[in-house]
């Protein structure tokens, strides 16, 4: 056990000798300062139009009294059977004030950015393995008495302890920003949304916390199948395009087959869960438990192909 966990230390150190670990968490540092300048530009011009006053409760009902007013009723805003009116109406009857945009929303917004860890954790996941053979340091692993099948494991768990850390300072670096751009409501602040067509609230921490770590989720399927591509055909390059392509056309591809039958099977029309715990899943019919499942099942193909090729290639020509 020891010898795994000098694998993995061996393997954190060559990642983080590499400047482009750096330079990515650099950007990613950036561009969350970056946004949470725009959105506060963006609110010093708009201005905020929250009703978090005393009367806050009249002022709801009279945006509920405009909105249906309004042509078409405000029928179907954003979901089916979900309306301002509805979210409205819910507050008011649970005596949940409307809170001013503040760090907590600032973290939600900054989930699109799961994105783009993603994508970093491809590169390392396909660069991790690949990277060995072309330099030809593979073979310097492989005459140690360690087995492939552990060399194996140490890279993949380094592949997802730096996703896990990216994620990480995601999250704290989003709220730190969005904390000193906009100010905290409290940890006890309640989030109203849509599951389903059905409203709910929840406390924003452990919601956040959650919708990240359901990100998670799709990141590191994303990685797995990089690092399986990566083991394969031994090629950086392919693994990284393939990967990201795949992740960008996940959602057009399940959209395209939407009508069929077998459109639930396909691996990203489950790798979102997030979609279980607000909004409406992509393909009807879906749940949380199939789409688990599909995934589990997704994830053991990707670890198997990825080891029955790297204990069973040679080395010899590398």
């Amino acid at each position: 056990m020891s010898n795994f966990f000098q694998l993995i230390r061996n393997e954190h150190m060559k990642l983080y000798s590499q400047k482009a670990t750096w330079i990515m968490a650099a950007i990613l540092v950036v561009l969350v300062i970056g946004m949470g300048g725009l959105f506060k530009i963006d609110e010093a011009i708009t201005g905020g139009e929250v009703p978090t006053g005393d009367n806050w409760k009249e002022e709801l009902q009279q945006q509920n009294e405009q909105l249906m007013s309004q042509e078409g009723q405000a029928q179907e805003v954003a979901y089916p059977g979900y309306t301002n009116v509805e979210e409205n109406q819910y507050r008011i009857e649970n005596d949940l004030p409307p809170t001013e945009y503040n760090a907590w929303d600032f973290v939600r917004d900054n989930r699109g950015f799961v994105a783009l860890v993603s994508l970093f954790t491809i590169i390392v996941a396909a660069g991790i393995t690949a990277n060995e053979f072309r330099w030809g340091t593979i073979k310097l692993l492989l005459i140690r008495p360690i087995s492939r099948t552990k060399i194996l494991l140490a890279k993949y768990v380094s592949v997802v302890i730096y996703a896990l850390t990216m994620l990480v300072l995601l999250y704290v670096l989003s709220f730190i920003i969005g904390v000193i751009f906009f100010g905290m409501d409290s940890f006890s602040q309640t989030y109203v949304y849509n599951q389903a067509g059905e409203i709910k609230d929840a406390g924003i921490f452990a919601f956040t916390v959650s919708q990240y770590m359901l990100s998670f989720v799709e990141l590191i399927m994303m990685a797995t199948f990089a690092f399986m591509i990566a083991s394969v055909f031994r090629n950086t390059s392919l693994a990284i395009g393939l990967a990201i392509f795949l992740m960008m056309a996940g959602s057009s591809i399940v959209l395209f087959f939407m009508n069929k039958e077998w459109a639930k099977y396909i691996l990203f029309a489950n790798t979102d869960l997030t979609q279980f715990m607000e909004g409406t899943p992509m393909v009807a019919d879906l749940t949380l438990g199939f789409s688990i499942t599909v995934i589990a099942v997704y994830y053991l193909v990707f670890l198997l192909l990825s080891w029955f090729f790297f204990t069973k290639s040679d080395v010899a020509g590398s």
